[in-house]
């Protein structure tokens, strides 16, 4: 067995994505994306990923989670796994298991990215020295950033922006809102910008335009399959209103951190909606903060693009430390 390879994990409420690396610096390969429903804890999943690869679990390894990293216990937001850090470090014997929150990671690696891997939406360019933002829709919200080190470095921010509170900047929006924060209490981001606020939105649509009629459940990809495709004015206002919610909490983000070294769209959502979300409502209402429209009009904004799950690569950044 190799004494310096490293295993590497991106895992989401829906996906788990693991990867393999001989050594720092080393390309990662072996890329193997496991469904979490069909694993009944974490360990499994791993130990299911080194059977398909057929190796024995290295020294290290790094594992980015959509899930707050606080002490050692760790239950999963948006799916069922729960377990204990010290746990699966000993079941594995690894002597190094780095745990971080997925966006966290994905921050990590932004410096990284190409230039063919960005789709710039708005905005002039990118300062290299200040704060970078980082915000992307998929099972839940995910939010993080980079801060200037004054080192020619970055610290990469661990927290649960996803969760803020979200209000409306129409009547309609504030109507949607008010309809799907009486299902969960709480209307945070998340709840309207991933995959169920899609379903969410659609069905408090229907019951805004059709008060006492059943609704007519869609999910989240025949959703944005037919507003893409133009073919149904409810799916249509359903993207624009995700688009809308997810630009107001991205212009949110980008004032509280003054995001002037640009503001990066992750996650699975917002790359399947093409040159679609480009057009949307996203632009305007990140821009739309009264006093500081202009101060925010130079901000850019970066849909990421990349086919390999950059968390990947922030994953193996992590396990050298959190400096990038």
């Amino acid at each position: 067995m190799s004494t310096t390879a490293r295993l590497l994990a991106d895992v989401g409420g829906t996906n788990a994505r693991f990867a393999w690396q001989a050594e720092r610096g080393a390309p990662i390969g072996d890329v193997v994306i496991l469904p979490c429903a069909d694993y009944a804890t974490i360990a499994d999943a791993i130990a299911a990923y080194l059977q398909r690869v057929g190796r024995p679990a290295p020294p290290a390894c790094a594992i980015a989670i959509a899930n707050p990293i606080v002490g050692d216990q760790v239950k999963m937001t948006n799916h069922h796994w729960t377990f204990s850090i010290s746990a699966l470090k000993a079941h594995f014997g690894f002597q190094l298991l780095r745990m971080l929150n997925d966006f966290t990671a994905l921050a990590l690696a932004l410096p990284d990215l190409k230039a063919e891997e960005l789709r710039q939406v708005g905005g002039g360019l990118a300062r290299p020295d200040a704060a970078i933002a980082l915000i992307g829709a998929g099972t839940g919200l995910g939010v993080s950033g980079l801060l200037p080190d004054g080192r020619g470095g970055w610290v990469p921010l661990e927290g649960e922006g996803g969760h803020v509170t979200l209000a409306g900047c129409t009547p309609r929006e504030q109507a949607v809102i008010d309809i799907i924060g009486s299902h969960y209490g709480h209307m945070s981001a998340e709840r309207a910008c991933r995959g169920q606020g899609l379903v969410d939105i659609h069905a408090a649509l229907q019951k805004l335009d059709r008060p006492g009629s059943d609704a007519m459940p869609l999910d989240a990809a025949a959703i944005t399959a037919a507003a893409l495709e133009r073919r149904d004015p409810l799916c249509e206002e359903t993207v624009d209103l995700f688009c809308a919610f997810l630009g107001t909490a991205a212009g949110n983000l980008a004032l509280t951190l003054g995001a002037h070294g640009g503001v990066y769209i992750g996650g699975g959502i917002v790359p399947r909606l093409g040159t679609r979300f480009d057009s949307s409502p996203f632009r305007e209402r990140f821009e739309n903060k009264g006093r500081f429209k202009d101060y925010l009009s130079t901000m850019p904004a970066f849909v990421i693009l990349a086919r390999q799950s950059p968390a990947l690569f922030g994953a193996a950044r992590a396990i050298e430390g959190f400096g990038a």
